[in-house]
């Protein structure tokens, strides 16, 4: 094992988990309230309404534009259609909550379990070290009892930023324990999170709510609606279930820690200033890079870079390797990202020679004279990788934006060919939204085009899904936001 600034190892007692590219749309889940219409909801206000689809500014506060359709709940206040709280018709008790959200720039929106217990929803994107008031945070109650200027709400913040950029769909998954009452009706036993998971990523366990959130619907009490904030800016919601919870707590599970079913502590690297780190790198589909470098930054922002194809693999926010599967016993070799992670598909080259825009990307290195020539370290400890590839030497920075938004990657080619293309981004779906900005397989993440030297990217078919390509002119940078 390496020492030094390279590597900075630490022991944990909190556990996180890695999450999937996205969130999933397929068969609805058990519970799954339908969104064809309002009808699941009591008396919802005008600002509230369903729709096919919906997307936000980047660029622009609380803005949150509805298409025609069905799946999706938006809310959409403006000066004419105030915005209100949404409840439902069906109320709980012990209860495992699923549901996507997407929240506008600058928004803020909540979730009340029972009506009274409030998960906070708001844009924390780029926070680096979230508050109980931030994104997946939990209120509790106002406290009265503390000194003058020092008043205000207790409670716990998750822990660590696993927010996504604000028009970007995010996954929230609850498993709640009611509060308990006896036959005299006094209460018992406090209501719990048991578990909250944000955008695969467990940011709280075992959480004891010792009341209701200020601003709750009513007392405590066995049951109770789910009630949705609407008086605070854009928000939209697809997917939402509600199932009852099974008896046994989650928590008897708590150091289950990425599925692996034998409890240690694990072993964790962190990252308070620019890192390097060498290990394989399992993807889904029992994919295993093994020439896999993973750079890990104080902003947060993280990625896996594949050394054998030149490319990009996965991007992640939050903490940055989980090393228990490398080091822990025998090992394996291989590390896991801890915190949100996008990943970018299956590996392939960055860049291929092209007959067209519309032909198929190389499957192999066949016909490319591929070369790793390894990687050069900057005066803050951050790689540029290079390469040979059709005869072109290709020098491949990527770079933490500084506000902590996502990365910047900017190749640099000498010699290259008139067929050279590089390939940006592949997901089931990749939709224009102009200016060079990109929303990427569901709506993922951002690609935004920053300089291409004057060519122009094409969203093409690529068996059954869809490719971002543009041609390589000596050089290309772009962003990728999430």
């Amino acid at each position: 094992m390496q020492k030094g600034r390279s590597q900075i190892l630490g022991i944990a007692l909190l556990l996180c988990c890695p999450m999937l590219a996205s969130a999933q749309t397929g068969s609805p889940r058990p519970g799954t309230i339908p969104l064809n219409d309002l009808s699941a909801f009591r008396n919802p206000g005008k600002s509230w309404g369903i729709a096919g689809d919906v997307r936000a500014d980047l660029n622009k506060a609380n803005v949150l534009t509805a298409s025609k359709g069905t799946g999706v709940l938006a809310n959409v206040p403006d000066k004419k259609k105030k915005g209100i709280d949404l409840v439902t018709a069906q109320e709980h008790g012990d209860v495992d909550l699923e549901l996507d959200y997407m929240i506008a720039k600058g928004s803020n929106s909540g979730i009340y379990l029972q009506g009274n217990y409030e998960l906070q929803l708001l844009d924390s994107w780029g926070i680096k070290n979230p508050k109980a008031g931030d994104n997946g945070g939990i209120y509790e109650r106002w406290n009265e009892s503390k000194p003058e200027g020092q008043k205000g709400y207790e409670g716990y913040a998750p822990r660590q930023n696993a927010s996504r950029a604000p028009g970007l769909w995010q996954h929230l998954k609850v498993s709640f324990q009611a509060p308990k009452f006896d036959a005299a009706g006094k209460k018992v036993e406090n209501a719990r999170m048991l578990r909250v998971e944000l955008n695969g990523v467990t940011v709280h366990e075992n959480v004891e709510l010792l009341g209701a959130t200020r601003g709750a619907m009513g007392d405590e009490k066995a049951t109770g609606p789910l009630r949705i904030q609407g008086d605070h800016g854009a928000v939209a919601f697809r997917n939402i279930s509600l199932s009852p919870r099974a008896a046994a707590r989650p928590e008897a599970n708590a150091n289950n820690n990425n599925n692996n079913n034998n409890v240690v502590d694990p072993i964790l690297i962190e990252a308070p200033v620019n890192i390097t780190h060498r290990s394989f790198m399992d993807l889904p589909e029992g994919i295993r890079v093994t020439h896999a470098v993973s750079v890990g930054s104080p902003e947060q922002v993280h990625y896996t870079y594949d050394l054998d194809r030149g490319m990009v693999v996965q991007a992640w926010r939050g903490g940055f390797l989980d090393a228990t599967p490398m080091w822990h016993s025998r090992g394996d070799g291989s590390s896991r990202p801890m915190g949100a992670v996008n990943r970018f598909g299956k590996p392939v080259f960055t860049l291929a020679k092209l007959a067209s825009p519309q032909a198929a990307w190389a499957a192999d290195t066949a016909g490319s004279s591929f070369r790793p020539k390894g990687y050069l370290m900057d005066a803050n400890e951050q790689p540029t990788f290079q390469y040979r590839i059709f005869g072109a030497i290709v020098s491949d920075a990527v770079r933490v934006l500084e506000n902590g938004q996502g990365l910047r990657r900017e190749l640099t080619v000498q010699s290259p060919s008139g067929e050279l293309y590089a390939r940006l981004a592949e997901g089931a779906t990749i939709e224009d939204a102009g200016k060079g900005l990109y929303l990427v397989d569901d709506k993922s993440y951002y690609v935004r085009v920053d300089d291409a030297n004057g060519a122009k990217p094409v969203v093409r078919d690529a068996n059954g899904r869809k490719e971002l390509v543009v041609p390589v002119r000596s050089k290309l940078s772009y962003s990728i936001l999430f």
